[in-house]
């Protein structure tokens, strides 16, 4: 009745309207007629802003399109999942990127100095993108550290998945942190758009949104510098794609032991391998979907955690594309148009899927033990975020954003109430306004939020169970829609109910960490922090613990820097260093306080038998 009152009430007046324009016409006839000149003209114009009124009754401007049975604000369904139940943290930090960005590309089918892509450093702030991420782990666990963000959440993940009490990340366990690499089509064929040489060459395919190196970046050294994970133990990258060097040099050249895979080996890339067995079971059982089940890649299979880091965009067949789409990459088939019958508009010449309560493929990517509910953290990347999945990032209109870009960073423990949220950010901005698309705003956009969180809203005939296994999905999660786009406020934040809760950091609000970091479990030397840099730089390296407790006291560590020809410059460090993570400084003077000239510099790191040497730049 809701959907129907407005279309009604606008077709009677179109009725209404249009009896009214046919009379005054008529009348305008008769006057004509009788040479009455005068009352013809007003009857004609009268006629004339009676048709204007009534087209304006019968059409709907494209923005106005409103979702099919649309949740009411701050009704929520579901229950919500954390250790801050259906808490969702968003930190908006203008600074991390760069508003000047253009995004071009000359199309000459190489990368140059003359490349604006919103992916390189001179448009990201690594320093702000690293503090933002530790803003939003430190928030959404309530801890006053970094490491004890991680511990929590790792202790939290084991006891809601397995049921181990107090049991936290275990050296050896596999992490697996799937990306969204959109555009990366080829390698060598006539339809890729990337080089042998993993450049991008296509301009039409140039800087689509897709995740961040940088937001990757800062979730490794996370990883590896805070919590002391081994990097032969952590694998990044998107199973049906490649890898960008824009990507893989930035993440090898600090930690060259993680495992960067792509959909083939080669350029230091690890090839994915094909699961042996189907693991995927599709509950429609083949009435929807043209397939029953899906092969997983190895690395999924073998992952004792996983970190989902999709890109915050709109889409064409889904409405939006989040976490669960993200997993549209993560079959073992050539794409995922086998997976679109079960989207809103699949496209292909298939009809679109309005209505709520039918088969929603995202269900069981969220629902499957190895997919949605093996993963320990949801980050969603939207410091760029774009308005269809093979199209670039846009700046948004929307305040707080104010014709920026998005700049944001996104972070929940609760799968449905992180994409909630989400929609309800892309779905204000993209409304069919302007010359916006309206994807977010297409009938039964959330009927897969609805159904994710609660069972009761399954299709009739349907069980939610991937891994056929007869144990259907439980609630996943809480989904609720804010009260409205200027407070985006949520049941939690209004004392309320038991929805969501939304934590909102800016760069002015958030308490600096507390560093403390874990004992790591080798010799490290980190890439040095900037880099070029101009006058000082920032060198980070770790001295691992001794099982035995043999190095409690400390060992003995040197750091020295040399020219290009092998000639030392100066010595850093020269003395015994507790285990845990150190950092250095050098102000690029020589031993004599003199400042060296531009140029790359060699520093090296040497403890017993142990050394490792890195190249710098320094620009004046």
């Amino acid at each position: 009745m809701q959907v129907a009152a407005p279309l009604a009430s606008s077709f009677v007046a179109y009725l209404l309207g249009l009896t009214a324009v046919v009379a005054l016409l008529r009348k305008a006839r008769k006057c004509f007629i009788e040479t009455r000149y005068v009352l013809t003209g007003v009857f004609l114009v009268a006629g004339l802003l009676a048709g204007i009124w009534t087209l304006s009754q019968f059409e709907r401007p494209a923005g106005a399109v409103q979702l099919a049975s649309p949740q009411p604000p701050n009704e929520p369904i579901g229950e919500a999942q954390g250790i801050y139940p259906g808490r969702v943290v968003w930190f908006w930090d203008p600074d991390a990127t760069n508003e000047n960005c253009t995004n071009s590309h000359n199309g000459d089918g190489f990368a140059n100095e003359n490349d604006d892509g919103w992916f390189l450093d001179k448009n990201n702030d690594q320093a702000v993108i690293d503090n933002m991420l530790s803003g939003v782990l430190r928030n959404l666990t309530g801890e006053s550290t970094d490491l004890a963000a991680w511990d929590v959440l790792f202790k939290y993940f084991n006891l809601t998945k397995h049921g181990y009490q107090n049991t936290g990340y275990t050296t050896g366990e596999k992490i697996f942190i799937k990306i969204n690499a959109t555009s990366t089509y080829g390698k060598g064929q006539p339809w890729g758009n990337i080089t042998d040489d993993y450049d991008i060459v296509e301009n039409n395919a140039y800087g689509i949104a897709e995740t961040s190196p940088h937001l990757v970046l800062s979730t490794l050294r996370q990883l590896i510098n805070v919590c002391g994970i081994s990097q032969e133990d952590i694998s990044a990258g998107d199973p049906l794609r490649l890898l960008y060097n824009h990507c893989y040099d930035k993440w090898h050249d600090e930690f060259p032991d993680v495992q960067y895979i792509a959909h083939e080996e080669g350029g230091g890339r690890v090839g994915v391998i094909p699961g042996i067995a189907p693991v995927v079971f599709y509950s429609d059982t083949g009435s929807v979907l043209n397939v029953t089940s899906d092969h997983l890649y190895t690395v999924m299979e073998d992952a004792d955690y996983m970190i989902n880091i999709p890109a915050m965009k709109a889409h064409a067949r889904a409405g939006i594309t989040l976490f669960a789409k993200n997993h549209f990459g993560s079959h073992t088939r050539a794409d995922a148009s086998h997976l679109h019958p079960g989207l809103v508009d699949p496209g292909g010449g298939m009809p679109a899927r309005p209505d709520m309560g039918i088969y929603r493929t995202q269900v069981d990517l969220m629902g499957h033990d190895l997919i949605g509910r093996n993963t320990m953290l949801f980050l969603l990347d939207a410091l760029w975020s774009g308005s269809e999945a093979t199209d670039p990032p846009t700046k948004w209109t929307t305040a707080p954003f104010n014709d920026d870009w998005t700049s944001s960073l996104f972070a929940s423990q609760d799968p449905v109430a992180i994409e909630s949220v989400a929609m309800d950010f892309l779905r204000t901005e993209y409304d069919g306004q302007g010359g916006k698309v309206n994807y977010p705003n297409m009938e039964g956009v959330d009927d897969y939020l609805h159904q994710a969180a609660d069972s009761t809203l399954w299709p009739d005939g349907i069980v939610y169970d991937p891994e056929n296994d007869d144990s259907p999905v439980p609630g996943l999660g809480v989904h609720e829609h804010w009260n409205n786009p200027e407070d985006k406020e949520y049941t939690r934040n209004l004392g309320t109910g038991d929805g969501v809760e939304l934590i909102t950091l800016q760069a002015v609000n958030v308490i600096p960490p507390v560093v403390e970091v874990g004992l790591p479990r080798a010799f490290m030397l980190s890439q040095n922090y900037p880099n070029p840099f101009n006058p000082r730089t920032m060198i980070t390296y770790q001295v691992p613990a001794d099982p035995a407790g043999g190095n409690d006291l400390g060992i003995d560590v040197r750091i020295n820097v040399f020219d290009i020809h092998g000639r030392r410059v100066i010595t850093l460090v020269d003395g015994k260093r507790e285990p845990g993570a150190h950092t250095t400084m050098w102000d690029g003077r020589n031993e004599r306080g003199e400042a060296v000239s531009s140029g790359s510099y060699l520093y090296r790191i040497q403890a017993g038998e142990v050394s490792f040497t890195r190249k710098m730049l320094l620009l004046k």
